[in-house]
């Protein structure tokens, strides 16, 4: 028998990549060389790097408590994500990494990628629920009077166990 032939072609696929950096990354150009040299150490080609945004975490994340996110889009094979993940675990100064698809960006929507500013928190007295109440504001917690909220939405219940129970089931 002969054997074929096979020669698998290999397609490098855009991604992005966001890089969360700890204390190391205060420096932009020193955070941007750390992410550079990990994607370029796997084969990849960057396309756009920038730094972020700074901010305070929603978590301690490796006792950090504020951490730089840097934003890579590069072109690379689909076998080097996984390694550059792998890297990024091993790293001390890369904290997170998301890696995605971003086939359907072009050069032009890269670059226009900027943070989201944060919004400030609504600020509202505690005693006024009607704003954060779930179903339909009123009262607190349940029962009792001053409308319960949900519970008089709700359709009436059945019978009873003790209404349903055979006639001839004594309890003796």
């Amino acid at each position: 028998m002969a054997e074929k032939a096979t020669t698998t072609q290999q397609v490098e696929n855009q991604y992005e990549g966001m890089f969360l950096l700890g204390p190391s990354g205060a420096d932009a150009e020193k955070a941007i060389a750390i992410v550079r040299g990990m994607i370029e150490k796997h084969g990849g080609k960057i396309q756009v790097i920038k730094r972020w945004d700074e901010r305070k975490l929603a978590f301690e994340v490796n006792k950090q408590k504020r951490g730089t996110y840097i934003i890579a889009f590069f072109k690379a094979l689909g076998a080097a994500i996984t390694p550059l993940e792998r890297d990024v675990k091993l790293s001390e100064e890369v904290l997170r990494v998301l890696i995605t698809s971003a086939d359907h960006l072009n050069e032009t929507e890269m670059a226009a990628v900027e943070p989201q500013p944060i919004a400030p928190p609504v600020e509202r007295n505690p005693w006024d629920r009607d704003a954060m109440g779930v179903y339909g504001g009123g009262g607190g917690g349940g029962g009792g009077s001053g409308g319960g909220g949900y519970r008089e939405n709700r359709p009436a219940r059945g019978p009873r166990r003790e209404e349903t129970a055979d006639a001839g089931f004594d309890k003796d």
